[in-house]
């Protein structure tokens, strides 16, 4: 793999897990500026993102990036919904959404290992 694009997908993949963990802390690393409120879980939706983009720049691993983002983001946004976080309309859905898809690139993901 070439070196730049591993650099820069463990640099990527480093920050989101630094802004799932701290993404106060991150913020205010970054921009000089703490994130409060509604920002924080969109900063944390905004990390799952970056460690899928991580996972995508592995050789043939863009269904894992997809896979990775789409099972992360039904995680965290049904954890949100369960412990009566930021919750919206269109919530539920997203989670609906996200379930689904991540049961297809699980599907798609056991049937390409059992093709190779």
């Amino acid at each position: 793999m070439d070196k730049v694009l591993a650099v820069a997908a463990a640099s990527e993949t480093a920050t989101g897990l630094a802004l799932v963990l701290a993404p106060s802390l991150v913020s205010r690393l970054l921009l000089g500026e703490e994130l409060s409120g509604i920002a924080i879980p969109i900063a944390r939706v905004a990390s799952i993102a970056l460690i899928a983009l991580g996972v995508a720049c592995l050789p043939g691993k863009a269904r894992a990036g997809m896979l990775t983002y789409s099972s992360a983001a039904t995680a965290y946004l049904a954890c949100l919904g369960f412990t009566g976080g930021a919750t919206g309309i269109l919530l539920w859905p997203a989670v609906a959404l996200h379930v689904i898809l991540t049961v297809l690139l699980a599907q798609s993901a056991y049937r390409a290992r059992g093709a190779a």
